[in-house]
């Protein structure tokens, strides 16, 4: 909680080096520190009021319910550094007061920043306040051990007490259509004497524990209450329920850098009467992982006063620093799925290439005339500096020189020792550029526009694997374990490297060849989809958890399908979907 201090607490961002260069107003900052020594509190902390770059008064604002709006504004009048809350920052969970309940504190505090914990879109400053969650104190009383993600007992459940009672009719007309997989809850009272109300919720002559119950739950209903903020929610990601969130304008907790997406469902308020419907139409695999989200939303971001501030903090650190900023998987991915994954693989020293363009690298085993026209296609790609042929067969050489198709880079042909997949990934002395074509030798579908942009969507994403064939993992839920999928979906979370830069352009929806006749490919042999799924499932084993993740992406031209003469398009010749 926020305390009033005679002395204060000065926080700065990372970089304190540089604050004195860019000019900072010094500013200050008070919180509840306990028994923890100031210097231990944070990173952002400073006891040099020359360097810091933020100040919080030390003067609680968190409840308005126990403010006197008048005598609070002219207190902070008076802080000598104010200068019209210039640089400061305020923290209030609790806005507004009866009848109208504003979404925002009502105390004047002209230029200062507000961490607000019920803001609207008609009161929050986009990229100066900061929506913050309203803790709950569930939270430091109730352990809620981790439950693992699936079905539960009840689909959807209710848990909030004083309901408007329209609210409470929608969902009781839910509850009567659909039966026991409805659980509504309300304030018990027939409780006995020394029992608290707050631990417990009733539903007829039913006594539930609170919070526990809301772990019985696959999704629970958070509704706006007189302010929009409801601790609730906090409630609910800690039991990983997946909330579904039903109030209109709400801005959620910390939603500049969290992706609420993953982890809950925000339904209308007009929509009410149509939420079991909307809730079946999300995919169990999609639930699973919106549960396991939730939970740990809570544990990075909720589970205490400290945890709320710091996050507040951050978030505007990076404002102020956008090139050091933290990244969108580094706020959104869990611990399991951050630690096996790099957000940017080019961690070693850049140097320039020593040509421009990309060099395409063609596999090849015994399909000379299919390899052929593969040579023939890429090489009509503009941005290609050089082509590699990677022999991969040790009991036959490859042809002559003098049968090798006539093009306009140079060709080199390089032979292996062992036939291995692999070999096309060697970091090869000929190759001289940054970017990489790994391509088959019977992918003789693909035209050199599709090639030339494919280069082109690399170069605006240089860290990710472009590519044109995408598969999909699955839970097979009969079997209990990983699915490895080739239908052609909108989604995707693997890039064949059959046909690939080193991120994804549009999945060719159909990458199939029509002219290829050959019976030895690997896609074939009807074990393939099984050996491929063992492999999946041997991939999550090993990282102890599944760090694919699914997305739905597609890159494509302008005017790709738009009525155009073709002489106007830079990529006319591009497959249709």
């Amino acid at each position: 909680m926020m305390c009033l201090w005679s002395s204060f607490l000065l926080i700065a961002p990372f970089l304190s080096e540089e604050t004195l260069a860019a000019g900072c107003t010094p500013a200050l900052m008070s919180i509840d520190v306990a028994s923890i020594p100031k210097t231990k509190l944070s990173e952002f902390y400073t006891d040099d009021v020359n360097r810091a770059c933020l100040f919080v008064p030390s003067i609680d604002v968190l409840n308005q319910n126990t403010l006197r709006i008048k005598e609070t504004a002219q207190a902070l009048a008076q802080l000598s550094r104010w200068d019209r809350g210039t640089n400061h920052l305020l923290f209030n969970m609790l806005p507004g007061g009866p009848p109208d309940y504003n979404t925002a504190l009502d105390v004047p505090r002209d230029r200062a920043l507000l961490a607000g914990g019920g803001f609207s879109t008609w009161t929050y400053r986009q990229g100066y306040d900061v929506s913050i969650p309203v803790y709950s104190p569930l939270s430091g009383e109730v352990d809620l051990p981790e439950r693992g993600p699936g079905p539960r007992r009840f689909f959807i459940l209710s848990s909030q007490m004083a309901l408007h009672p329209e609210y409470r009719s929608e969902l009781e007309a839910l509850q009567a259509e659909n039966g026991e997989s409805v659980l509504i809850l309300d304030k018990c009272t027939n409780l006995s004497e020394g029992i608290p109300a707050v631990r417990k919720r009733c539903h007829k002559n039913q006594v539930f524990d609170y919070p526990q119950v809301l772990q019985e739950a696959t999704f629970c209903v958070v509704l706006r209450g007189a302010r929009l903020g409801q601790a609730v929610l906090s409630d609910v990601l800690q039991a990983g329920c997946v909330p579904v969130i039903i109030a209109d304008s709400y801005i959620l907790p910390f939603s500049e850098v969290l992706d609420w997406k993953r982890a809950s469902v925000v339904i209308p308020e007009e929509k009410m009467p149509e939420m079991y419907s909307i809730l079946q139409s999300v995919p169990q695999r999609q639930i699973e992982e919106m549960q396991r989200q939730a939970r740990w939303f809570w544990e990075a971001y909720f589970r205490s006063m400290k945890a709320i501030a710091l996050a507040t903090l951050q978030i505007i650190n990076d404002r102020i620093y956008p090139y050091a900023a933290i990244s969108y998987e580094e706020w959104n991915d869990p611990p399991a799925v951050k630690w096996s994954s790099v957000s940017n693989p080019l961690f070693l020293p850049l140097i320039p290439p020593q040509s421009q363009g990309f060099t395409a690298i063609v596999l090849t085993y015994d399909r000379v005339e299919s390899l052929f026209r593969v040579i023939t296609e890429v090489s009509k790609v503009p941005s290609l500096s050089k082509l590699l042929v990677v022999w991969n067969n040790q009991n036959k050489n490859p042809p002559e020189d003098s049968l090798w198709p006539k093009i306009r880079v140079p060709l080199k042909v390089v032979r292996t020792a062992e036939n291995k997949l692999s070999n096309r990934f060697f970091p090869y002395d000929e190759i001289e550029t940054e970017a990489v074509l790994a391509i088959d030798d019977d992918i003789i579908m693909l035209t050199s526009d599709e090639l030339q942009f494919g280069y082109e969507v690399w170069r605006e994403f240089p860290d990710r694997l472009v590519g044109y064939p995408g598969r999909l993992h699955l839970w097979d839920h009969e079997m209990n374990k990983w699915k490895y999928e080739s239908e052609w979906t909108n989604e995707v979370s693997m890039v064949l490297t059959g046909a690939a830069f080193y991120h994804k352009v549009t999945p060719r929806k159909k990458f199939k060849c029509p002219e290829c006749t050959a019976i030895d490919g690997l896609s074939l042999d009807q074990t393939h989809m099984v050996e491929r799924s063992e492999c999946i499932n041997k991939f999550a084993s090993v990282f102890g958890t599944m760090p694919l993740k699914v997305v739905e992406h597609r890159a494509d031209p302008v005017l790709y399908k738009d009525d155009f003469p073709e002489k106007l398009k830079s990529f006319p010749n591009i497959g249709s979907l």
